[in-house]
């Protein structure tokens, strides 16, 4: 047992702890491989998830850029006067033209005070005071606040805000008015008026675009309850709306900023004379997107033909413990370099991951109406150097001729929905072929968050574990064993050695 006394070597002269050692190397060989399994497989592990996860974010890379409509909707605008107006593409999927005239920019409604404000008591009105204090109002009040829409109709409904006069200022009470309101609503400490104007613009041809309701308003801030009425007593404007001629009809907004046919105007300057503006792809745009496609491709490519060819180092297996304390750092790095190389060596799902994204590279996409129907009309092409193994290689002349022609015909070569895969655009192909090799990546390898026994290799490495598990505990009774039988050694030899002192001294006497 560990717990019995341990005899050293006293009786026979011997290093009876070294010779045990020696022994004890010897039998913990067997152990020595099953870790040296152990870590290949968490290497061979992370291998795997490490190609999941570039395979996960080219994927994605697809998704946000080859695949989007709005990649290839992306326009270069010129406009005759910049000062005048700015004309913006948001989805519009061909390209435009026009000549605007602005007569006048659309205005908001404003109002305000009759007279300066002042408190109850005929005090100077501080706005930081309480409402309670400056107005003698108590307990829970409310305001209501109605404002015209960005369509330039008049919202249905008021928006109430109730208060308690004890807590709240006009400071703390205007921050909640303009930020729960369609007002902006200022208080001048210098002229002690407040001004009123709706955030959004245009003429409401039914009545007022500002309306306020509560004793607040009307008595104490000395308000009108509508901007019709403030602008006919000389205190605050109506909305107006934007008047201008659109390719030579006259027409109004009830904003300076809005679509037409998916692309945005936007009039700054109402100086009445013909602005053009017109549209094109851009070009250079839209080539980022298409490259950065490619360049991931190839080093997703280039990854996973790394790792399939990658030499396995046989004669180099991972280090024990105490082979790493016989080495300097850099032998460590070196050594396991070459132990960890090869862990997806001609891996299958690998392979077959290669082979299907050429074949999705390659094959037509059928039934489109552009007659383009292959990556090699755009200017796409396979590298004819065969250590390339099969990255792509872009000819920007002929694809710069091909979005400036015909973007939309980009667009459906990658992303074109179709019920078969043929008819699929070639980006729909690659994710779904990504999607399909990352999940036998993930049976096999799991991910971060994964328990080991929902994965193959996870399985594997717990079986392992509990094999290690039980090697140490024998590996610590047959230590056990050896300091039993060499204690029992020592013993014997002490008993021997005493009965011969005592022989020796009995002949002694005689």
């Amino acid at each position: 047992m560990a717990s019995d006394m341990r005899i050293s070597g006293l009786a026979s002269g011997m290093d009876t702890e070294q010779i045990i050692t020696d022994l004890m190397k010897a039998e913990r060989i067997p152990l020595n491989k099953l870790e040296q399994k152990k870590q290949y497989l968490e290497w061979q592990r992370d291998d795997y998830r490490s190609m999941n996860k570039m395979m996960f974010d080219f994927r994605n890379l697809i998704f946000d850029g080859v695949m989007k409509k709005s990649t290839y909707n992306q326009k270069s605008v010129t406009v005759s006067n910049p000062n005048d107006l700015a004309v913006k593409n948001i989805n519009s999927t061909t390209d435009f033209s026009g000549t605007i005239n602005i007569q006048s920019l659309a205005t908001a409604a404003t109002m305000y005070s009759s007279g300066q404000i002042t408190q109850s008591d005929g005090a100077a009105f501080d706005s930081s005071k309480k409402l309670s204090d400056s107005f003698g109002l108590t307990g829970l009040q409310s305001i209501k606040v109605k404002a015209v829409n960005a369509d330039g109709t008049m919202a249905t409904d008021f928006t109430e805000i109730t208060y308690t006069a004890e807590d709240e200022s006009l400071d703390s009470l205007i921050a909640k008015i303009n930020a729960q309101t369609g007002v902006s609503v200022f208080y001048d400490s210098q002229t002690k008026k407040m001004s009123v104007m709706s955030k959004n613009t245009g003429n409401n041809t039914a009545g007022a675009e500002i309306e306020l309701q509560g004793d607040l308003f009307t008595t104490h801030l000395k308000l009108d309850t509508d901007n019709d009425t403030a602008f006919a007593n000389s205190r605050g404007s109506v909305g107006t709306n934007a008047k201008f001629t659109y390719n030579g009809m006259s027409t109004e907004r009830s904003s300076n900023t809005f679509t037409i046919n998916g692309f945005e105007l936007s009039l700054k300057n109402a100086s009445n004379t013909n602005v053009t503006f017109s549209s094109q792809p851009d070009t250079e745009k839209i080539l980022e997107k298409i490259v950065k496609f490619v360049d991931e491709y190839n080093k997703l490519i280039e990854k996973a033909n790394g790792e399939l060819n990658e030499k396995k180092y046989r004669d180099f297996q991972p280090l024990s413990a105490e082979q790493k304390e016989s080495m300097n750092e850099k032998e460590i790095e070196m050594w396991e370099e070459k132990a960890r190389s090869g862990t997806l060596r001609n891996d299958s799902v690998l392979s077959s991951a290669m082979n299907k994204m050429r074949i999705d590279l390659y094959t037509s996409v059928s039934g489109g109406v552009s007659g383009i129907d292959q990556l090699t009309q755009i200017g796409i092409k396979t590298s004819s150097n065969y250590l390339d193994r099969g990255k792509l290689i872009i000819d920007e002349s002929k694809l710069r001729e091909t979005i400036s022609k015909d973007p939309n015909a980009i667009y459906e070569i990658f992303a074109k929905d179709g019920a078969t895969s043929g008819e699929q655009g070639i980006a729909r192909r690659l994710r779904e072929t990504l999607k399909n090799t990352m999940d036998s990546v993930e049976t096999k390898a799991g991910k971060s968050t994964s328990i080991n026994n929902t994965f193959t290799l996870g399985r594997l490495l717990n079986n392992m574990d509990n094999q290690i598990d039980r090697f140490q505990e024998r590996l610590m009774q047959v230590e056990d064993r050896y300091w039993r039988q060499f204690t029992a050694m020592e013993k014997a030899i002490q008993r021997a050695n005493s009965q011969s002192m005592y022989l020796m001294q009995q002949f002694g006497g005689m």
